[in-house]
């Protein structure tokens, strides 16, 4: 099957992602193992609720993921302007591709190669946001503003960025080519982002974070934070009418950096709920209160 979609390689504009993104980690042979069939009906039900963006990694399902997604969009006929497409490259898993050992390669040639086997395997010509995993201390700087500008001119990308990049590691990217997106940790559980200048630096430099696990903990561990948590949100929940999932992404919604969190659930009544945390006109004073349980004490 040939893939799908026009190339923008002649187009100046950047990707227009979606205000909640959906991540595929958990779609395949890592957890929910979802056949075509399965995969196919949750796409169609992501975007009926106007969830358009997909956040894949090359590694993900030990490298099967994005395979098994593209063979599910290729047999969906969905436009491929009607969704947004994000991978990541760099980890190279043990034990896979002959790898002896977990390392990164950032290379030129890796980089390239990399993107054009997401393309095959989506099924798609061009990806919206291009996310370099995890940082190298081996990383040139100079060589990845090379992929970077090559895969921008030949329109196999439309943005790049990075992922669980420092301030100082970003900076030093940013200083060779254009860093749109930054995909870090960041939930009411691990807020330390909106503490240590990460946040800050990227509103500085019109760079849009993305959060991975941005439920955080909270319904993950049993320890004081996550008690202190749910105690309130009962007490929000009742108050504002939706779902504790939904309190806490309007919680980072609310963030003056317009963090897009990347939601990786695949239950369908859990998806179709999640836009209303982008409606959701979260109180001031209830953005704090979900902070101050977190910490465990007032704000300074």
């Amino acid at each position: 099957m040939q893939p799908q979609g026009k190339n923008p390689k002649l187009e100046t504009r950047n990707s227009k992602l979606s205000e909640i993104i959906v991540g595929t980690m958990n779609w395949g042979v890592w957890d929910k193992k979802l056949n075509t069939q399965e995969m196919n009906h949750l796409i169609n039900i992501c975007i009926e609720n106007k969830i358009t963006t997909f956040d894949h990694a090359d590694i993900y399902g030990g490298y099967t993921t994005e395979e098994q997604f593209g063979k599910a969009y290729g047999e969906s006929k969905i436009s491929r302007e009607k969704l947004q497409l994000i991978s990541k490259c760099g980890i190279q898993l043990e034990g896979s591709r002959t790898n002896k050992i977990k390392h990164y390669d950032y290379s030129k040639e890796y980089i390239i190669w990399s993107v054009e086997n997401s393309l095959k395997n989506l099924q798609t010509d061009y990806l919206d946001v291009l996310l370099l995993h995890r940082p190298s201390p081996l990383m040139i700087a100079d060589e990845i503003a090379e992929a970077v500008e090559k895969l921008k001119s030949d329109g196999k990308i439309i943005d790049f960025g990075l992922s669980n990049f420092t301030t100082s590691q970003t900076e030093l990217i940013r200083s060779k080519t254009e860093v749109s997106y930054n995909q870090i940790q960041f939930s009411a559980t691990h807020y330390e982002a909106m503490l240590d200048g990460s946040l800050d630096y990227m509103q500085t430099h019109d760079i849009r974070p993305m959060s991975w696990n941005p439920l955080g903990t909270v319904f993950r561990e049993d320890i004081e934070q996550t008690r202190r948590l749910k105690k309130l949100l009962v007490q929000l929940v009742e108050k504002y009418g939706v779902g504790s999932d939904t309190i806490l992404l309007s919680w980072i919604l609310k963030h003056p950096s317009k963090v897009i969190p990347v939601a990786g659930t695949v239950n369908i009544a859990r998806i179709q709920a999640l836009m209303k945390a982008v409606e959701l006109p979260l109180d001031n004073l209830d953005w704090f209160a979900i902070w101050t349980e977190s910490m465990g004490k007032k704000v300074d």
